[in-house]
């Protein structure tokens, strides 16, 4: 497959700056804001970038392989794409883009419960390979009817959320009427006005809709009742009852997301999932918690050898994907990182991102003398 990238953008920092001028700044804020003061939000990549590789420079060096084996699956570089819920606000068909594009470089991809693009829609765009995030409804049976079309579909591995218990106090959403859904205030149309590439390409596209949730809304709901609809089926906490009953309807590999305590983590052992991905949410839920890389340092340590520990939130480039691995992760997840590149290049972004990524990752190995995704540890300076 021949890789697209775009020279002018060599990093995620210049995606991001192309992307905040193309983008009406009420969805902008949107991708990248966190909870209170975003906080934990910088605290995740600060602290990631603490983190400090050491080069073998006088070995034999045949070269380095990003190829990553999770879940019997081989996958051509250690990350993937994590879920976010409205990814077709923040740029027309950017769920279908950047699902299509890691198709392409055989990346999993991990579908929002609360996205822009249906189950089957993005089924067909990786031939059944990609992942879904449950968000964990108020009544069974709409969780039973979710399940069963994620099985239809042949997605390989189910991500149940857990580090969503409560709907996040996020100030600028709340400012720019972005609590889900979106409310059009004068600021915001005129912002879209100032904006005419992005609003032309959303009345092409329509406007972006929950295509997974659509069978299940009620019919005619104006968007405060439908926030309000949308609340009350997501609202709850994720606890042991329920993810026993998953892991009893599920068949396939089961993961919860937002593990960051031994405590949680020998709960979810106990209950049979596959692996847990350490996460915050991006930083958009806790401003007072952890950053994502000093609790996986420790689970790694604990729980390693026992099950797949993987990472997500706070990485924005190959060094900390490199750098995550190193501190015990067997495979990570970005999120804004891609949209970054779809708001930036449209059509072309996530595949440009992809391959700007793998090249940063690869030049990490090859610098420091690593030959194998899996060795990177060994590279870690303690």
């Amino acid at each position: 497959m021949p890789e697209v990238f775009n020279s002018n953008y060599p990093s995620i920092e210049h995606l991001r700056e192309k992307a905040r001028r193309r983008v009406p700044r009420f969805a902008f804020e949107y991708l990248e804001g966190g909870c209170f003061s975003n906080i934990n939000l910088q605290r995740n990549t600060d602290e990631i970038r603490q983190v400090q590789l050491r080069p073998w420079y006088l070995r034999d060096y045949p070269g380095s392989d990003l190829k990553t084996e999770l879940f019997g699956i081989t996958y051509d570089a250690p990350f993937g794409v994590s879920p976010i819920g409205l990814q077709g606000l923040i740029w027309p068909k950017a769920t279908e883009i950047i699902a299509k594009a890691a198709h392409q470089h055989n990346l999993p991809f991990t579908l929002s419960t609360v996205a822009t693009a249906s189950i089957e829609t993005v089924a067909e765009l990786t031939e059944g390979k990609a992942w879904f995030q449950l968000y964990h409804p108020a009544e069974n049976s709409l969780r039973d009817k979710l399940l069963d079309r994620v099985k239809d579909a042949g997605f390989p591995v189910l991500v149940i959320l857990a580090d969503t218990p409560t709907f996040a106090y996020r100030p600028k959403e709340i400012r720019n009427g972005l609590s889900i859904p979106p409310r059009m205030t004068l600021r915001n149309v005129i912002q879209m006005m100032l904006h005419p590439t992005w609003s032309f390409s959303q009345l092409a596209a329509g406007a972006p809709e929950f295509k997974t949730m659509k069978p299940y809304l009620p019919k005619g709901l104006n968007m405060k009742h439908l926030g309000l609809f949308m609340n009350k089926t997501f609202s709850g906490r994720l606890n042991p009852a329920k993810i026993s009953a998953i892991r009893e309807r599920w068949q396939g590999k089961l993961v919860v997301k937002g593990v960051v305590t031994e405590e949680d983590a020998e709960t979810a052992l106990g209950l049979g999932v596959d692996g847990f991905i350490v996460s915050n949410h991006g930083g958009r839920q806790l401003d007072a918690g952890q950053s994502t890389i000093k609790p996986l340092t420790e689970l790694a340590k604990k729980f390693g050898h026992r099950t797949t520990i993987m990472l997500d939130s706070g990485l924005r480039s190959g060094p900390d994907v490199a750098c995550a691995l190193a501190s015990g992760a067997k495979f990570t997840f970005m999120g804004r990182s891609f949209m970054y590149g779809v708001g930036a290049l449209g059509k072309d972004g996530a595949d440009h991102t992809m391959t700007m990524l793998k090249r940063q990752l690869k030049q990490v190995m090859e610098q420091v003398g690593c030959e194998r995704v899996a060795d990177l540890p060994k590279h870690l300076v303690a």
